[in-house]
Protein backbone atom coordinates (compact mmCIF):
# COMPACT_ATOMS: atom_id res chain seq x y z
CA UNK A 1 0.00 0.00 0.00
CA UNK A 2 3.02 2.58 0.72
CA UNK A 3 5.11 3.45 -2.35
CA UNK A 4 5.94 0.68 -4.38
CA UNK A 5 9.05 -1.18 -4.09
CA UNK A 6 11.61 -2.11 -6.87
CA UNK A 7 14.23 -4.30 -5.55
CA UNK A 8 17.26 -5.53 -6.71
CA UNK A 9 18.47 -8.77 -6.40
CA UNK A 10 20.98 -11.27 -7.73
CA UNK A 11 24.63 -13.27 -6.93
CA UNK A 12 27.72 -11.01 -6.71
CA UNK A 13 29.12 -9.39 -9.09
CA UNK A 14 26.55 -8.68 -11.68
CA UNK A 15 26.63 -4.79 -11.15
CA UNK A 16 23.79 -4.75 -8.96
CA UNK A 17 25.08 -2.05 -6.83
CA UNK A 18 26.16 0.42 -10.22
CA UNK A 19 22.35 -0.92 -11.99
CA UNK A 20 20.80 1.08 -8.62
CA UNK A 21 22.98 4.06 -8.58
CA UNK A 22 22.64 4.29 -12.38
CA UNK A 23 18.90 4.08 -12.18
CA UNK A 24 19.14 6.53 -9.17
CA UNK A 25 20.95 9.16 -11.58
CA UNK A 26 23.37 9.38 -8.62
CA UNK A 27 27.14 8.20 -8.54
CA UNK A 28 27.24 7.67 -4.97
CA UNK A 29 23.80 6.62 -2.82
CA UNK A 30 25.23 4.62 -0.13
CA UNK A 31 23.40 5.86 2.07
CA UNK A 32 20.30 8.83 1.94
CA UNK A 33 21.01 11.55 3.75
CA UNK A 34 17.52 12.41 4.79
CA UNK A 35 16.07 11.29 8.18
CA UNK A 36 13.85 8.43 8.51
CA UNK A 37 15.63 6.30 5.65
CA UNK A 38 16.37 2.73 6.76
CA UNK A 39 20.04 2.78 6.54
CA UNK A 40 20.44 -1.23 6.46
CA UNK A 41 19.48 -1.89 2.90
CA UNK A 42 20.29 1.11 0.22
CA UNK A 43 16.81 3.06 -0.99
CA UNK A 44 16.33 6.06 -3.31
CA UNK A 45 13.20 7.55 -4.28
CA UNK A 46 12.87 7.41 -7.92
CA UNK A 47 10.61 9.71 -9.85
CA UNK A 48 9.39 7.11 -12.99
CA UNK A 49 6.74 9.25 -14.72
CA UNK A 50 4.21 10.44 -12.49
CA UNK A 51 4.61 7.61 -10.48
CA UNK A 52 7.08 7.71 -7.25
CA UNK A 53 9.01 4.21 -6.53
CA UNK A 54 11.86 3.26 -3.76
CA UNK A 55 14.54 1.43 -5.81
CA UNK A 56 16.16 -1.16 -2.78
CA UNK A 57 19.79 -2.25 -3.57
CA UNK A 58 19.92 -5.90 -2.00
CA UNK A 59 24.10 -6.43 -1.74
CA UNK A 60 25.90 -8.38 0.28
CA UNK A 61 24.41 -11.58 -2.03
CA UNK A 62 27.17 -14.29 -1.68
CA UNK A 63 27.01 -17.99 -2.63
CA UNK A 64 27.67 -21.14 0.00
CA UNK A 65 29.38 -24.37 -1.42
CA UNK A 66 28.12 -26.09 -3.81
CA UNK A 67 26.93 -23.30 -5.70
CA UNK A 68 23.64 -23.30 -3.19
CA UNK A 69 21.75 -20.47 -2.46
CA UNK A 70 23.63 -19.02 1.19
CA UNK A 71 21.72 -17.97 4.01
CA UNK A 72 21.97 -14.21 2.67
CA UNK A 73 20.88 -14.85 -0.56
CA UNK A 74 17.76 -16.43 0.98
CA UNK A 75 17.40 -13.69 3.42
CA UNK A 76 17.59 -11.02 1.17
CA UNK A 77 15.57 -12.81 -1.44
CA UNK A 78 12.62 -13.56 1.43
CA UNK A 79 12.51 -9.94 2.18
CA UNK A 80 12.61 -9.30 -1.50
CA UNK A 81 9.47 -11.26 -2.04
CA UNK A 82 7.97 -9.32 1.58
CA UNK A 83 8.19 -6.18 0.27
CA UNK A 84 8.89 -5.95 -3.08
CA UNK A 85 5.72 -4.41 -6.08
CA UNK A 86 8.94 -5.46 -8.77
CA UNK A 87 11.80 -7.41 -8.34
CA UNK A 88 14.89 -7.02 -10.84
CA UNK A 89 16.52 -9.98 -10.88
CA UNK A 90 20.16 -9.10 -12.44
CA UNK A 91 22.27 -11.16 -14.23
CA UNK A 92 25.86 -10.92 -15.79
CA UNK A 93 25.61 -10.68 -19.81
CA UNK A 94 29.43 -11.26 -20.37
CA UNK A 95 29.48 -14.10 -18.02
CA UNK A 96 26.07 -15.87 -19.10
CA UNK A 97 23.89 -18.00 -17.39
CA UNK A 98 25.18 -19.31 -14.06
CA UNK A 99 24.33 -22.21 -11.65
CA UNK A 100 23.71 -19.57 -9.28
CA UNK A 101 21.22 -17.20 -11.54
CA UNK A 102 19.63 -20.43 -11.97
CA UNK A 103 19.09 -20.80 -8.03
CA UNK A 104 17.63 -17.26 -7.79
CA UNK A 105 15.55 -17.58 -10.69
CA UNK A 106 14.03 -21.18 -8.87
CA UNK A 107 13.55 -19.23 -5.40
CA UNK A 108 11.47 -16.77 -7.75
CA UNK A 109 10.05 -18.57 -9.94
CA UNK A 110 5.97 -19.20 -8.26
CA UNK A 111 6.08 -15.73 -6.40
CA UNK A 112 2.87 -13.47 -7.21
CA UNK A 113 4.77 -10.75 -8.02
CA UNK A 114 6.31 -9.16 -11.47
CA UNK A 115 9.85 -10.05 -11.91
CA UNK A 116 11.96 -8.44 -14.68
CA UNK A 117 15.06 -10.18 -15.87
CA UNK A 118 17.95 -7.46 -16.45
CA UNK A 119 20.97 -8.40 -18.32
CA UNK A 120 23.64 -6.09 -17.54
CA UNK A 121 27.14 -5.30 -19.08
CA UNK A 122 25.55 -5.52 -22.43
CA UNK A 123 27.77 -3.13 -23.54
CA UNK A 124 27.60 -3.04 -27.34
CA UNK A 125 24.67 -4.50 -29.37
CA UNK A 126 26.79 -7.41 -30.61
CA UNK A 127 26.17 -8.61 -26.90
CA UNK A 128 22.45 -8.84 -27.17
CA UNK A 129 22.56 -11.50 -28.57
CA UNK A 130 23.99 -13.34 -25.73
CA UNK A 131 21.26 -12.28 -23.64
CA UNK A 132 18.67 -14.89 -25.50
CA UNK A 133 20.15 -17.54 -22.98
CA UNK A 134 18.63 -15.52 -20.07
CA UNK A 135 15.15 -16.37 -21.33
CA UNK A 136 15.72 -19.79 -20.29
CA UNK A 137 14.94 -18.47 -16.24
CA UNK A 138 11.13 -17.70 -18.13
CA UNK A 139 11.41 -13.98 -17.75
CA UNK A 140 10.58 -11.08 -20.07
CA UNK A 141 14.34 -9.88 -20.41
CA UNK A 142 15.87 -5.66 -20.82
CA UNK A 143 19.26 -5.84 -21.80
CA UNK A 144 21.28 -2.96 -20.42
CA UNK A 145 24.96 -1.58 -19.76
CA UNK A 146 25.38 0.79 -17.19
CA UNK A 147 28.93 1.49 -18.51
CA UNK A 148 27.60 2.57 -22.00
CA UNK A 149 24.52 3.92 -21.26
CA UNK A 150 22.21 1.63 -22.94
CA UNK A 151 18.63 0.39 -21.99
CA UNK A 152 17.95 2.11 -19.24
CA UNK A 153 14.99 3.99 -20.38
CA UNK A 154 13.30 0.59 -21.64
CA UNK A 155 13.87 -0.98 -18.13
CA UNK A 156 12.23 2.44 -17.05
CA UNK A 157 9.16 1.93 -18.69
CA UNK A 158 8.86 -1.81 -17.97
CA UNK A 159 9.08 -0.68 -14.16
CA UNK A 160 6.37 1.23 -14.92
CA UNK A 161 3.92 -0.68 -16.96
CA UNK A 162 4.67 -3.60 -14.24
CA UNK A 163 3.85 -1.31 -10.94
CA UNK A 164 0.51 -2.12 -8.88
CA UNK A 165 -2.47 1.20 -9.53
CA UNK A 166 -1.94 3.87 -7.72
CA UNK A 167 -4.16 3.60 -4.86
CA UNK A 168 -7.06 6.31 -4.36
CA UNK A 169 -8.27 8.73 -2.18
CA UNK A 170 -10.34 6.19 -0.37
CA UNK A 171 -9.91 2.63 0.18
CA UNK A 172 -11.45 -0.41 0.79
CA UNK A 173 -12.12 -1.84 4.26
CA UNK A 174 -9.22 -4.37 4.88
CA UNK A 175 -8.30 -6.61 7.22
CA UNK A 176 -5.44 -6.02 10.14
CA UNK A 177 -2.50 -8.07 9.96
CA UNK A 178 -1.15 -7.56 13.89
CA UNK A 179 2.44 -8.88 14.72
CA UNK A 180 2.65 -9.75 18.71
CA UNK A 181 6.33 -9.91 19.38
CA UNK A 182 8.97 -9.67 22.32
CA UNK A 183 11.36 -11.78 24.37
CA UNK A 184 10.25 -15.29 25.30
CA UNK A 185 7.76 -15.62 28.22
CA UNK A 186 6.20 -12.26 28.31
CA UNK A 187 2.52 -13.63 27.50
CA UNK A 188 2.14 -13.36 23.90
CA UNK A 189 0.36 -16.72 23.48
CA UNK A 190 -2.03 -16.03 26.62
CA UNK A 191 -3.10 -13.03 25.15
CA UNK A 192 -3.63 -14.66 21.50
CA UNK A 193 -5.70 -17.05 23.46
CA UNK A 194 -7.67 -13.95 25.23
CA UNK A 195 -8.72 -13.00 21.54
CA UNK A 196 -9.90 -15.51 19.59
CA UNK A 197 -11.40 -16.97 23.18
CA UNK A 198 -10.13 -20.40 22.47
CA UNK A 199 -7.06 -22.76 23.31
CA UNK A 200 -6.25 -21.99 19.77
CA UNK A 201 -2.23 -21.61 20.80
CA UNK A 202 0.16 -23.62 23.16
CA UNK A 203 0.86 -21.82 26.12
CA UNK A 204 3.16 -22.70 28.34
CA UNK A 205 5.39 -20.89 31.64
CA UNK A 206 8.42 -23.11 29.57
CA UNK A 207 10.18 -20.46 27.79
CA UNK A 208 10.41 -21.02 23.91
CA UNK A 209 7.35 -23.07 23.47
CA UNK A 210 6.39 -21.10 19.90
CA UNK A 211 8.87 -21.86 17.80
CA UNK A 212 7.41 -20.67 14.74
CA UNK A 213 4.89 -18.05 13.41
CA UNK A 214 1.56 -18.72 13.17
CA UNK A 215 -1.55 -16.74 11.90
CA UNK A 216 -4.96 -16.86 13.79
CA UNK A 217 -7.68 -15.68 12.45
CA UNK A 218 -10.48 -13.51 14.84
CA UNK A 219 -13.25 -11.03 14.58
CA UNK A 220 -13.78 -8.24 16.78
CA UNK A 221 -17.63 -5.82 16.52
CA UNK A 222 -17.85 -7.90 13.14
CA UNK A 223 -14.71 -7.29 11.57
CA UNK A 224 -11.93 -9.70 10.87
CA UNK A 225 -8.00 -9.49 12.11
CA UNK A 226 -5.40 -11.50 11.70
CA UNK A 227 -2.94 -12.02 14.82
CA UNK A 228 0.57 -13.42 13.88
CA UNK A 229 2.00 -14.77 17.19
CA UNK A 230 5.44 -15.10 17.08
CA UNK A 231 8.56 -17.18 19.02
CA UNK A 232 10.07 -15.33 21.84
CA UNK A 233 13.17 -14.11 20.97
CA UNK A 234 16.89 -14.74 22.63
CA UNK A 235 19.72 -12.22 22.67
CA UNK A 236 22.01 -13.12 19.91
CA UNK A 237 24.87 -14.38 21.96
CA UNK A 238 22.32 -16.62 23.12
CA UNK A 239 21.22 -18.19 20.23
CA UNK A 240 22.32 -21.77 20.29
CA UNK A 241 20.91 -24.23 17.89
CA UNK A 242 18.85 -23.66 14.26
CA UNK A 243 15.40 -23.77 16.07
CA UNK A 244 16.46 -20.54 17.69
CA UNK A 245 18.27 -18.82 15.04
CA UNK A 246 15.27 -19.54 12.95
CA UNK A 247 12.78 -17.74 15.62
CA UNK A 248 14.47 -14.72 15.38
CA UNK A 249 14.37 -14.78 11.95
CA UNK A 250 10.54 -15.68 11.66
CA UNK A 251 9.79 -13.02 14.62
CA UNK A 252 11.60 -10.29 11.87
CA UNK A 253 9.64 -11.53 8.97
CA UNK A 254 6.31 -11.18 11.08
CA UNK A 255 7.01 -7.68 11.83
CA UNK A 256 7.57 -7.26 7.87
CA UNK A 257 4.10 -9.07 6.92
CA UNK A 258 2.20 -6.89 9.90
CA UNK A 259 0.03 -3.52 9.60
CA UNK A 260 0.55 -3.12 13.29
CA UNK A 261 3.32 -4.70 15.75
CA UNK A 262 2.41 -4.89 19.11
CA UNK A 263 5.77 -5.27 21.05
CA UNK A 264 5.24 -7.41 24.07
CA UNK A 265 7.24 -6.01 27.42
CA UNK A 266 7.18 -7.53 30.86
CA UNK A 267 6.82 -5.20 33.93
CA UNK A 268 8.94 -7.37 36.44
CA UNK A 269 12.38 -6.97 34.45
CA UNK A 270 13.69 -4.02 33.08
CA UNK A 271 14.01 -3.55 29.65
CA UNK A 272 16.76 -5.14 27.62
CA UNK A 273 19.00 -4.10 25.07
CA UNK A 274 17.19 -6.90 23.20
CA UNK A 275 13.89 -5.23 23.56
CA UNK A 276 15.90 -2.18 22.31
CA UNK A 277 16.77 -3.63 18.95
CA UNK A 278 13.26 -5.10 18.09
CA UNK A 279 11.92 -1.73 18.84
CA UNK A 280 14.63 -0.24 16.23
CA UNK A 281 13.65 -3.11 14.05
CA UNK A 282 10.21 -1.86 13.76
CA UNK A 283 11.25 1.26 13.67
CA UNK A 284 13.45 0.47 10.59
CA UNK A 285 10.91 -1.16 9.05
CA UNK A 286 8.16 1.55 9.13
CA UNK A 287 5.44 -0.47 11.19
CA UNK A 288 2.82 1.45 13.78
CA UNK A 289 3.88 0.34 17.28
CA UNK A 290 2.16 -0.16 20.36
CA UNK A 291 4.64 -0.95 23.66
CA UNK A 292 2.36 -3.00 25.31
CA UNK A 293 3.30 -3.82 29.05
CA UNK A 294 1.66 -7.49 30.09
CA UNK A 295 0.96 -8.67 33.36
CA UNK A 296 0.11 -5.73 34.62
CA UNK A 297 -1.89 -7.10 37.22
CA UNK A 298 1.57 -8.09 39.21
CA UNK A 299 2.20 -4.90 39.85
CA UNK A 300 -0.37 -3.46 41.63
CA UNK A 301 0.09 -1.21 44.49
CA UNK A 302 4.08 -1.30 43.45
CA UNK A 303 4.28 1.26 40.34
CA UNK A 304 2.13 3.96 38.83
CA UNK A 305 1.46 3.74 35.34
CA UNK A 306 3.16 7.04 35.03
CA UNK A 307 6.54 6.22 36.30
CA UNK A 308 6.37 3.27 33.89
CA UNK A 309 5.20 5.28 31.06
CA UNK A 310 7.92 7.95 31.42
CA UNK A 311 10.79 4.52 31.78
CA UNK A 312 9.39 3.06 28.22
CA UNK A 313 9.77 6.93 26.78
CA UNK A 314 13.47 6.90 28.20
CA UNK A 315 13.93 3.40 27.13
CA UNK A 316 12.74 3.88 23.58
CA UNK A 317 14.02 7.63 22.77
CA UNK A 318 13.24 6.77 18.47
CA UNK A 319 9.64 5.73 19.28
CA UNK A 320 8.30 8.69 21.15
CA UNK A 321 5.33 8.45 18.53
CA UNK A 322 4.09 5.05 19.75
CA UNK A 323 1.28 4.73 22.39
CA UNK A 324 1.53 2.62 25.49
CA UNK A 325 -0.93 -0.10 26.91
CA UNK A 326 -0.91 -1.42 30.13
CA UNK A 327 -3.08 -4.85 29.78
CA UNK A 328 -3.43 -7.78 31.67
CA UNK A 329 -3.48 -10.73 28.80
CA UNK A 330 -4.58 -13.16 30.98
CA UNK A 331 -7.66 -11.77 32.61
CA UNK A 332 -8.47 -10.08 29.30
CA UNK A 333 -8.08 -6.30 31.25
CA UNK A 334 -7.56 -3.55 28.47
CA UNK A 335 -7.68 -6.20 25.70
CA UNK A 336 -10.18 -4.56 23.76
CA UNK A 337 -9.26 -1.18 24.27
CA UNK A 338 -5.89 -2.22 23.20
CA UNK A 339 -7.03 -3.46 19.84
CA UNK A 340 -9.42 -0.41 19.19
CA UNK A 341 -6.11 1.48 19.45
CA UNK A 342 -4.35 -1.15 16.96
CA UNK A 343 -7.29 -0.22 14.54
CA UNK A 344 -6.60 3.74 15.04
CA UNK A 345 -3.18 3.32 13.95
CA UNK A 346 -3.88 0.81 10.39
CA UNK A 347 -6.31 3.61 9.88
CA UNK A 348 -3.61 6.66 10.24
CA UNK A 349 -1.16 4.78 8.29
CA UNK A 350 -3.52 4.54 5.28
CA UNK A 351 -4.43 8.24 5.59
CA UNK A 352 -3.59 10.79 3.13
CA UNK A 353 -3.62 14.55 2.70
CA UNK A 354 -4.11 17.03 0.32
CA UNK A 355 -1.21 19.04 -0.85
CA UNK A 356 -2.48 22.39 -0.35
CA UNK A 357 -2.67 21.09 3.51
CA UNK A 358 0.53 20.09 3.88
CA UNK A 359 2.33 22.99 1.76
CA UNK A 360 0.05 24.87 4.69
CA UNK A 361 1.92 23.02 7.16
CA UNK A 362 5.33 23.76 6.06
CA UNK A 363 4.53 26.97 5.58
CA UNK A 364 3.43 27.55 10.00
CA UNK A 365 6.83 25.50 10.25
CA UNK A 366 8.99 27.86 8.35
CA UNK A 367 7.19 30.59 9.97
CA UNK A 368 7.80 29.46 13.39
CA UNK A 369 11.31 28.44 13.14
CA UNK A 370 12.52 29.34 9.26
CA UNK A 371 15.94 26.94 7.80
CA UNK A 372 19.55 28.45 8.73
CA UNK A 373 21.64 29.12 6.23
CA UNK A 374 24.21 26.74 5.18
CA UNK A 375 27.77 28.56 4.77
CA UNK A 376 26.24 31.48 4.10
CA UNK A 377 24.20 30.34 1.40
CA UNK A 378 19.50 30.17 1.97
CA UNK A 379 17.99 26.91 2.08
CA UNK A 380 14.52 27.19 0.06
CA UNK A 381 11.85 24.76 0.77
CA UNK A 382 9.70 24.96 -2.66
CA UNK A 383 6.86 22.77 -1.91
CA UNK A 384 5.73 19.31 -0.33
CA UNK A 385 3.50 16.41 -1.09
CA UNK A 386 2.41 12.99 0.17
CA UNK A 387 3.57 10.24 -2.24
CA UNK A 388 1.99 7.16 -0.31
CA UNK A 389 1.00 5.39 2.91
CA UNK A 390 1.51 2.85 4.99
CA UNK A 391 3.82 4.05 5.93
CA UNK A 392 2.48 7.82 5.18
CA UNK A 393 5.66 9.29 2.94
CA UNK A 394 6.04 12.72 2.16
CA UNK A 395 8.64 14.29 -0.02
CA UNK A 396 10.07 17.95 0.39
CA UNK A 397 11.50 19.69 -2.50
CA UNK A 398 14.43 22.10 -1.94
CA UNK A 399 17.48 24.03 -3.47
CA UNK A 400 19.77 21.36 -1.89
CA UNK A 401 18.90 18.71 0.08
CA UNK A 402 22.39 18.15 2.00
CA UNK A 403 22.63 21.82 3.19
CA UNK A 404 18.92 21.53 5.07
CA UNK A 405 20.94 20.08 8.80
CA UNK A 406 19.79 17.14 10.52
CA UNK A 407 18.46 19.16 13.56
CA UNK A 408 16.38 21.35 11.26
CA UNK A 409 15.17 18.01 9.71
CA UNK A 410 13.94 16.55 12.77
CA UNK A 411 12.20 19.97 13.97
CA UNK A 412 10.33 19.98 10.17
CA UNK A 413 9.09 16.13 10.63
CA UNK A 414 8.20 16.69 14.48
CA UNK A 415 6.25 19.93 13.22
CA UNK A 416 4.11 17.75 10.97
CA UNK A 417 3.58 14.93 13.23
CA UNK A 418 2.10 17.39 15.89
CA UNK A 419 -0.43 18.39 12.92
CA UNK A 420 -1.07 15.78 10.36
CA UNK A 421 -3.61 13.38 11.11
CA UNK A 422 -1.26 10.34 11.69
CA UNK A 423 0.62 11.48 14.69
CA UNK A 424 1.32 8.05 16.00
CA UNK A 425 2.59 6.10 13.16
CA UNK A 426 6.16 6.45 11.50
CA UNK A 427 6.18 9.50 8.91
CA UNK A 428 8.91 8.56 6.19
CA UNK A 429 10.17 11.85 4.78
CA UNK A 430 12.78 12.50 1.93
CA UNK A 431 14.09 15.87 0.25
CA UNK A 432 14.89 15.93 -3.43
CA UNK A 433 16.33 19.01 -5.18
CA UNK A 434 13.48 20.91 -7.49
CA UNK A 435 13.63 19.11 -11.19
CA UNK A 436 14.62 21.24 -13.58
CA UNK A 437 11.52 22.97 -15.62
CA UNK A 438 9.30 23.22 -11.85
CA UNK A 439 8.93 26.22 -11.83
CA UNK A 440 7.24 26.29 -8.35
CA UNK A 441 7.90 29.49 -5.93
CA UNK A 442 9.76 29.14 -2.60
CA UNK A 443 7.05 28.73 0.05
CA UNK A 444 6.31 31.39 1.47
CA UNK A 445 7.00 32.27 5.39
CA UNK A 446 5.30 35.86 5.68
Amino acid sequence: MGVPQVVIVGRPNVGKSSLFNWLAGRRLAIVDPTPGVTRDRVTYLLPIGERFVELVDTGGMGAAEGDALSDEVERQIEYALDTASVILHVVDTQAGLTPLDQEVAKRLRYVDIPVVCVANKADNAALDAQTQEFYKLGRKVISTSVAQNRGKQELLEEILQRLPPPEGETLPEAEMKLAIVGRRNVGKSTFINTLVQAERMITSEIPGTTRDSVDVRFELDGKAFIAIDTPGVLRRRSIGGDLDFYSLHRAQRSIRRADVVLLFLDPTQHVTKLDKQLADYIAQQYKPCILVVNKWDLMAGKTPTEKWALYLRDSFPAMTYAPIAFITGKTGKNVKALLNHAQMLFKQARQRIKTGQLNQLLQAALRHNPPPTHQGRKVRLYYGVQVGIQPPTLVIFCNEPKWLSAPYQRYLLGFLRENLPYDEVPIKLYLRRRTQGDQRDEIGIE
